[in-house]
């Protein structure tokens, strides 16, 4: 390249746009674009955000929040987390995700990425563990016209061939390591996994890979939905968490095979955190009207709360690796969080994983039984025994319980438990005088 080419190129790189981005309370990806010439001066300042755009809905509406026309963040670059696409052609999607701080220079307290940093901070300082963890997501292409194929089949991969190598070539340039892309149970519906990764990075790479995706899809002519019930009477959409603990030195301390389930001790205590928390987890990892619509018995999507072996109706399933050297299964042996869906926020989502996990660690709680079975088969009266609680079935039973699990409500700032349950009641009466097909459209457009 002449050097006049060069210069050329590097105008236009000064002028290209760079998206500073936040994921909020909804799980919305928002933010405001820049010239990348003026990012070296953004790295310090960040842009200015009105505190009260955290208490946006998914949809036009504001909800009642502490902040009202006056406060302000500052969304703050982090450098680490900076993406390019550029894959066909088309202009590039230039991204990097930001902090929440204050005028003062700390951790805004309604930050969503600052409460998941917060809780990976005090899982490693009060054991000495980190969480590693990866997305499994589930989402719909909507437009165009997909004709109907058998699930799971080489058809339904093949019908848009270019489909899968664009969005893997995308999410590698993106960093975040895809491993799979493979049809799925409903038409138009695919699913893409990647390698995990630790603490906050891990929830990063959730946002990441969802707004990647929607890129390749609207380049495709599509859009790509991650709203957790596209149509009712079709298949939903997850976000499957999968997880596994590390000593600070990297050292792999999940599986433990003298132990149920193969489970290490605190593996096993982080574990019945996250079971005795759940139906307050729901108001969080599956925090919409049309999630429940998609949540309950015999939808492989979880309706109690309860841990099993290989299990796709326990709300937390040990997945068994391939048999191997003991390492490979250290480092191979996982267990995956099933109620969770694309409308939540994956920081709040992991968040509050790692602080119920932490929880059951803080008071070695034993681990539940490992059920062999479906949890509604076995009927009402073996599920007290069992003390396997049914999760709630719709949004505002989810709140009830948040608000009625303590624990849960010390893991909030106060300002930030006051908006999360603000927004999510304000949507809940927004959809209150819609049919359920009209509820599953709006969020099909949201997500």
């Amino acid at each position: 390249m002449t050097a006049s080419r060069q210069r050329t190129r590097a105008r236009a790189d000064d002028d290209s746009l760079l998206f500073l981005a936040w994921n909020d309370l909804v799980g919305i990806t928002r933010g405001r674009g820049i010239l990348r010439r003026s990012y070296a001066v953004r790295r310090k300042t960040g842009i200015n955000w009105a505190m009260a755009g955290q208490a946006l809905t998914p949809f036009e509406d504001i909800a009642d929040n502490p902040w009202g026309p006056l406060d302000e963040a500052h969304m703050t670059p982090a450098p680490e987390t900076e993406i390019k696409v550029d894959v066909d052609g088309s202009p590039p999607l230039n991204m990097v995700l930001c902090d929440g701080l204050t005028a003062a220079g700390d951790i805004w307290d309604s930050c969503t990425r600052g409460f998941c940093k917060a809780a990976v901070d005090d899982l490693r300082r009060e054991v000495g563990l980190h969480i590693i963890a990866s997305p499994e997501l589930e989402f719909q292409l909507i437009g165009g016209d997909l004709p109907p194929a058998t699930p799971f089949s080489l058809e339904a991969f093949r019908l848009l061939p270019d489909l899968g190598e664009r969005i893997v070539a995308a999410l590698r340039q993106a960093n975040t390591e895809p491993e799979t892309f493979e049809p799925e149970y409903g038409v138009g519906q695919y699913e893409v996994s990647c390698r995990p990764t630790a603490g906050v990075a891990a929830a990063d790479r959730m946002v990441v890979v969802k707004e990647v995706i929607r890129e390749i899809a609207r380049r495709r002519g599509y859009r790509a939905s991650f709203t957790p019930k596209p149509l009712l009477g079709r298949p939903g959409n997850g976000a499957h968490i999968h997880f596994s603990l590390q000593t600070t030195s990297g050292k792999r301390v999940t599986h433990d095979p003298q132990q149920p389930g193969e489970l290490s001790r605190k593996a096993a205590q982080f574990a019945a955190g996250i079971v005795r928390h759940l139906p307050a987890l729901c108001a969080l990892t599956a925090p919409s009207v049309p999630s429940y619509y998609r949540l309950g018995p015999h939808h492989w999507s979880s309706g109690y709360a309860c841990i099993g072996i290989s299990n796709r109706e326990a709300a937390v399933r040990i997945c068994l690796p391939p048999k191997g050297t003991a390492d490979s299964q250290r480092r191979l042996y996982n267990l995956e969080f099933r109620p969770a869906d694309g409308a939540a926020s994956p920081y709040l989502a992991l968040g509050a994983l790692i602080r119920a996990g932490l929880a059951g660690i803080r008071e070695q709680l034993p681990l539940p039984p490992l059920l062999e079975e479906d949890p509604h088969d076995i009927g009402p009266a073996k599920r007290r025994e069992l003390g396997v609680v049914e999760l709630p079935s719709t949004l505002g039973a989810a709140l009830d319980c948040l608000e009625r699990d303590d624990v849960a409500k010390s893991w909030f700032a106060p300002n930030l438990w006051r908006t999360y349950l603000a927004v999510k009641r304000k949507e809940i009466a927004m959809m209150t005088t819609l049919s359920e097909e009209a509820v599953c459209e709006r969020y099909r457009n949201a997500y």
